[in-house]
C-alpha cells in the first residue's frame, strides 16, 4: 500500500465520535479511592477500562460550600467542569470532570493536583472514578 493511499484511508475513514461529559452509555470502568493503591495499579486491574481511547475522569471532592466558585474558576483554566452533587451544613460534594485519554501518570498528577487544591480550599478529595461508553473496548 502506497502512502497516497495510507493517507486517503486516513481522510476516508469515519472519525470517531468526540466523548462529552455527558454522553449516553457512560460506565465506571477504573475507580481509585484507595490512596495507598496506584494509579497504575487500579489501570491493570481494570478489565473494562479501553486504554487510548477518550474517558471522562471524574475527580470527588468535598469542599465548603463558599469555595465553589474559587475552585471552579481554578480548574477551568486547564479545561475541568465543576459540578455539584449535593450541597449539607455549608459542605459540598462535586464532581471535577474532563473528557482526555487515560494512563498512569496523568491519573496520579490529577489525583495529587486535586487533593492539594481541596486541602487549599479546606476540602478533601476522596478518589477518582473514569467513565467510557458502553463497548469501547
Amino acid at each position: 500500500m502506497s502512502l497516497l493511499d495510507r493517507l486517503r484511508d486516513l481522510v476516508r475513514r469515519d472519525a470517531e465520535p468526540e466523548l462529552s461529559l455527558d454522553a449516553p452509555g457512560l460506565v465506571v470502568v477504573a475507580e481509585a479511592f484507595d490512596i495507598a493503591e496506584a494509579d497504575s495499579a487500579v489501570l491493570a486491574r481494570s478489565h473494562l477500562w479501553a486504554a487510548g481511547k477518550p474517558a471522562v475522569l471524574r475527580h470527588h471532592l468535598t469542599l465548603p460550600s463558599a469555595r465553589i466558585a474559587e475552585a471552579a474558576g481554578i480548574l477551568a483554566q486547564d479545561g475541568w467542569e465543576l459540578r455539584t452533587v449535593s450541597q449539607s451544613g455549608g459542605t459540598a460534594t462535586l464532581h471535577a470532570l474532563r473528557v482526555q485519554v487515560l494512563d498512569a501518570l496523568h491519573c496520579a498528577q490529577e489525583r495529587s493536583r486535586m487533593a492539594g487544591l481541596a486541602q487549599r480550599l479546606g476540602g478533601d478529595s476522596l478518589g477518582w472514578d473514569a467513565l467510557q461508553p458502553t463497548g469501547s473496548g
